[in-house]
């Protein structure tokens, strides 16, 4: 299932052309970079104590479900560590180990966490916690605690763990975690708790008779006790498919030891939800306890917990099934597992209608910078949600989620899809908008566009709106009416994210040439990334920027450029987790050099700037956390 990872050979290449005035997208890089180191500190100055933890003097669990919040006390620092591996500065690595450790010490004196672990809650919400703790083993994959805790988390999932069933190959209950199977939704088992936060999304269970509205729930307290004693019954307990979040948990343990029982579970989990698809036009939602969909929804494939029907519809059901099928995809060299990744964009597409955005009713953050003015002009719109009254819910395809796909794949199928939606699309794909949601993601499309040779001054305006958006986030911390001895309480713990001055998704479209992770449990999927010769840390040197231009199937093309006088050393880096064979690699119009590995080593003396052409094959190699040091002094030559 697993390949042999090739035998490593460095080319060391030499810019030799020296450039007077370097492109204006270089020095915006650096000076993103620059703004960033100051707004970080910012960050951790307010809202954080000695030891890391974010001050916060209430306590989880009053007016919620008992189980909600860790999450959102990880996401305030979700993008750091990526902000290290792309080049940050070198203490931030450590003020990000720092804060992990002491808002894990934080969660745990409040019950949250087991051995580190939180107790219990969906990988919706789940997933969004893991994405520091991924980032810090990616960055520190020789650390003995994250390696210790990477094998302990996932091996909760593996046979033999509470959470897993291996006869039936579902984990138990929506809510899974640390303490195993959490059913239900509260510890209350009669606890209704979204009368009022998810009153837009209507209903769920809308087919059960006798529960007619929220209105009625509301002002019927026992009533809405036994609409909870149904959801308990009916949604709390079985497998859902954003389970397959917790794919990453595990391939990420796979990817810091090498051990084979990891790969082979997520091909075995993975492969069950690609099972349930075989023979239906729609991946569904839910399975039993004994592996039947729809076992406590009388047939239905749809109606799981954070499935088609309740709350959001495609964008979990599309994040955890791009998300499990490209982890599984990584770690056995299948690529028909990303079947299962492209049903629901599909099956979605199949029913898109033109339609007003005006009319949208949900999820409208995202779309309010593209479509302002154009409310009333018919746009292409997808079902996101699927009940017993059929397929409703329209609104905008979240982009994010082909756009990652054809990433992933590069394939010509997956592209055209991406074409399709910008073909109906009414608004303009190359306009750069200042906007930050809490995934710092939304600029597909005018990224798209650049790849496709139709956004030329892309690379200036992103950096430029990326650095604006930093700006906007330090000057809400400075005019911040919050006790900064006390926090917020329970009910705004979103306040941090809301501020997180730290912004990745420019450096990553623009020095990478990949999107932003997928914010509900995705593993990095860069297509190449840096390292620091001199240093010996990941990361672009000082005064080294970085563009990819174009990442077509049969070629990659890198810009560096050195913006110093002194001399700088880096080594070019195919794929997060070195996955990608180099074949060839060209500086300038020199000739191709062979390379048949992971790694380049470029030599930029001061003012200087080379343009590489890369062939590459996509996971070619066997992926894994770790350097390229081993490699750099074992296999250079002189080119």
């Amino acid at each position: 299932m697993t390949r042999p990872a090739p035998q490593p050979r460095v080319p060391a290449l030499e810019a030799t052309r020296v450039t007077v005035e370097p492109p204006a997208w270089a020095a915006l890089e650096r000076e993103l970079f620059a703004v960033q180191d100051k707004a970080w500190r910012v960050f951790s100055d307010r809202y954080t104590e000695r030891d890391g933890r974010l001050v916060f003097r209430d306590s989880l669990g009053h007016g919620l479900d008992g189980r909600d919040g860790v999450d959102d006390f990880y996401e305030a620092f979700f993008n750091w560590p990526t902000l290290y591996l792309l080049g940050g500065s070198d203490d931030l690595l450590a003020a990000t180990r720092r804060h992990w450790r002491g808002v894990s010490a934080q969660l745990a004196e409040m019950g949250m966490l087991i051995d580190g672990m939180e107790r219990g809650y969906d990988w919706f919400h789940q997933g969004e916690g893991m994405l520091l703790f991924y980032g810090l083993c990616l960055a520190e994959p020789g650390d003995a605690e994250l390696r210790g805790l990477a094998r302990r988390f996932a091996d909760l999932y593996l046979p033999g763990g509470p959470n897993y069933d291996p006869e039936h190959r579902v984990i138990r209950a929506p809510h899974n975690g640390a303490g195993g199977p959490r059913w239900g939704f509260a510890d209350d088992e009669a606890y209704f708790p979204w009368s009022l936060a998810l009153r837009p999304y209507g209903m769920p269970l809308d087919w059960i008779d006798g529960f007619t509205s929220f209105d009625e729930l509301a002002a019927a307290p026992e009533r809405a006790r036994a609409y909870g004693r149904v959801m308990w019954d009916r949604m709390g307990r079985g497998d859902v498919i954003v389970n397959l979040a917790a794919t990453s948990l595990v391939t990420n343990a796979y990817l810091l030891t090498g051990e084979r029982r990891y790969a082979d579970w997520v091909a075995e989990y993975a492969g069950a939800w690609r099972e349930r698809l075989d023979g239906r036009d729609v991946v569904p939602d839910n399975a039993g306890l004994t592996g039947v969909v729809g076992e406590y929804l009388e047939g239905r494939w749809y109606g799981g917990h954070y499935g088609w029907s309740w709350p959001h519809g495609l964008p979990p059901v599309g994040t955890g099934a791009i998300v499990g099928a490209a982890n599984a995809t990584l770690l056995t060299g299948d690529a028909s597992y990303l079947e299962l990744a492209r049903n629901p964009l599909d099956t979605v597409l199949r029913h898109a209608e033109r339609r007003r955005p005006a009319d949208v009713t949900t999820i409208t953050r995202r779309w309010r910078p593209h479509l302002r003015g154009l409310e009333q002009q018919e746009t292409l719109m997808a079902p996101m949600r699927r009940g017993d009254r059929g397929w409703f819910d329209w609104n905008v395809m979240p982009t994010q989620l082909p756009v990652s796909l054809w990433h992933f794949s590069r394939d010509g199928a997956d592209r055209e899809r991406i074409d399709h939606l910008r073909e109906g699309s009414s608004w303009d794909w190359a306009a750069v908008h200042t906007q930050r949601t809490k995934e710092e993601a939304g600029h597909e499309e005018p990224w798209y566009e650049f790849l496709a040779g139709r956004n030329p001054g892309f690379p200036e305006r992103m950096l430029r709106s990326a650095m604006d958006a930093c700006a906007q986030r330090v000057e809400s911390i400075e005019d911040d009416r919050v006790d900064p001895a006390v926090g917020p309480d329970a009910f705004g713990i979103h306040h941090w994210q809301d501020r997180n001055p730290v912004v990745t998704e420019a450096l990553l479209q623009l020095t990478t040439g990949s999107p932003q992770v997928l914010y509900n449990g995705g593993l990095a999927q860069m297509h190449v990334r840096y390292h620091d010769a001199a240093l010996r840390r990941p990361g672009l040197p000082a005064d080294v920027a970085a563009l990819v231009s174009d990442i077509r199937p049969d070629h990659t093309v890198v810009e560096l450029v050195n913006l110093g006088q002194e001399p700088r050393e880096v080594v070019v880096q195919a794929g997060t987790y070195a996955e990608h064979v180099v074949h060839t690699v060209r500086a300038d119009d020199g000739p191709a050099l062979p390379v048949e590995g992971p790694y380049v080593a470029v030599s930029l003396p001061g003012s200087a700037q080379v343009r590489l052409t890369l062939t590459m094959t996509l996971r070619g190699g066997r992926p894994a956390y770790g350097t390229p040091w081993e490699a750099v002094d074992q296999g250079r030559v002189t080119a």
